[in-house]
């Protein structure tokens, strides 16, 4: 099969923690020709389909140098046997552009994980929200009052971004109220800016953990994101301690309940974020941890997810 990663430069890939090579590493173990490209190689030319400047690669084993290229071809995305979206957060225009033309190579015949219609209709801050017996107490505003009010009822919350990402843009405001204003003025932008607040949580010192759902079932182990000194955010990005771990009982009630529920919307890979027995967010642009899980675990989470492309490529044969 010729399976094409849609994704960041592979120059700037970090592969002792990248989950996008470690998918790679996987599909060329199974013998399957590995291809990458980035959103800037797609286009869409009038009475033409959506193709893509796309490099063959092989993986070296090399740390170093870790891909060779061995081709540079133009081709439609729909002749790839299959598609993987894996291009990072913030989710911004070109992102949104990015769908549309996935979108119509899938109308073409392409097959793409995760689908370009639910990565659009599932904002990763928002997506939560359809899910509130699993949530923290959360709020979703351009109001600076209403955040005022939500912080007199809960006294100790966060706010943050709705675009960001690795713990960007993230603030914990106690019940003094202290930077209350600033911060609204900094995200809020006079009301001109959705912000997202949630209720602290002060399990998050024992971690944010990610549990990964794959093809609607659970990997059995989530990455736990410690904070560190004292830091806020779990996030490892933020300098949080990944620690991995057996999946307890409320994580498995939560992933038991939504991961079917995306997967039946094109959600093949999720990353449900947990802080307590609290679902805080549900990543679906190109969730991470794969590297770290397995290391640590010796569960292959890679496998795992080449098993559920594979499987889903028989199915439409």
């Amino acid at each position: 099969m010729n399976i094409l990663f849609v994704c960041d430069p592979l120059s700037s890939f970090h592969i002792e923690k990248d989950s996008t090579f470690t998918m790679m590493r996987e599909a060329q173990k199974r013998g399957h020709a590995v291809w990458a490209c980035g959103t800037a190689d797609v286009f869409w030319q009038s009475t033409g389909v959506v193709a893509a400047q796309m490099q063959a690669i092989s993986l070296t084993g090399d740390p170093q140098d870790w891909f060779s290229v061995s081709a540079q071809e133009t081709r439609a995305l729909h002749s790839m046997s299959a598609v993987i979206m894996r291009l990072d957060p913030p989710f911004d225009s070109e992102y949104f552009y990015a769908t549309h033309l996935l979108s119509q190579a899938e109308r073409e015949g392409a097959r793409v994980f995760n689908s370009p219609l639910a990565l659009r209709e599932h904002p990763e801050k928002l997506s939560l929200m359809e899910f509130p017996s699993f949530a923290s107490p959360t709020l979703v505003t351009r109001s600076p009052q209403a955040i005022r009010e939500f912080h007199l009822q809960h006294q100790d919350i966060i706010l943050k971004p709705l675009d960001g990402m690795g713990g960007m843009g993230i603030y914990r405001v106690k019940a003094d109220g202290l930077n209350l204003g600033s911060i609204i003025e900094s995200l809020n932008r006079d009301g001109s800016t959705s912000v997202m607040v949630q209720k602290f949580l002060p399990q998050i010192a024992h971690g944010d953990k990610r549990v990964l759902v794959i093809d609607g079932e659970p990997v059995p182990f989530a990455l736990a994101r410690i904070p560190q000194g004292n830091e806020v955010r779990g996030n490892l990005a933020a300098g949080g301690k990944g620690v991995a771990q057996p999946l307890s009982a409320r994580d498995l009630e939560i992933a038991h309940a939504i991961g079917p529920v995306l997967a039946s919307r094109g959600l093949l890979l999720v990353g449900l974020d947990i802080i307590g027995d609290c679902l805080t967010e549900i990543n679906v642009t190109s969730p991470t941890c794969f590297r770290e899980i397995t290391d640590q675990t010796g569960f292959d989470v890679p496998s795992m997810f080449m098993n559920a492309i594979e499987r889903q490529l028989a199915v439409s044969a």
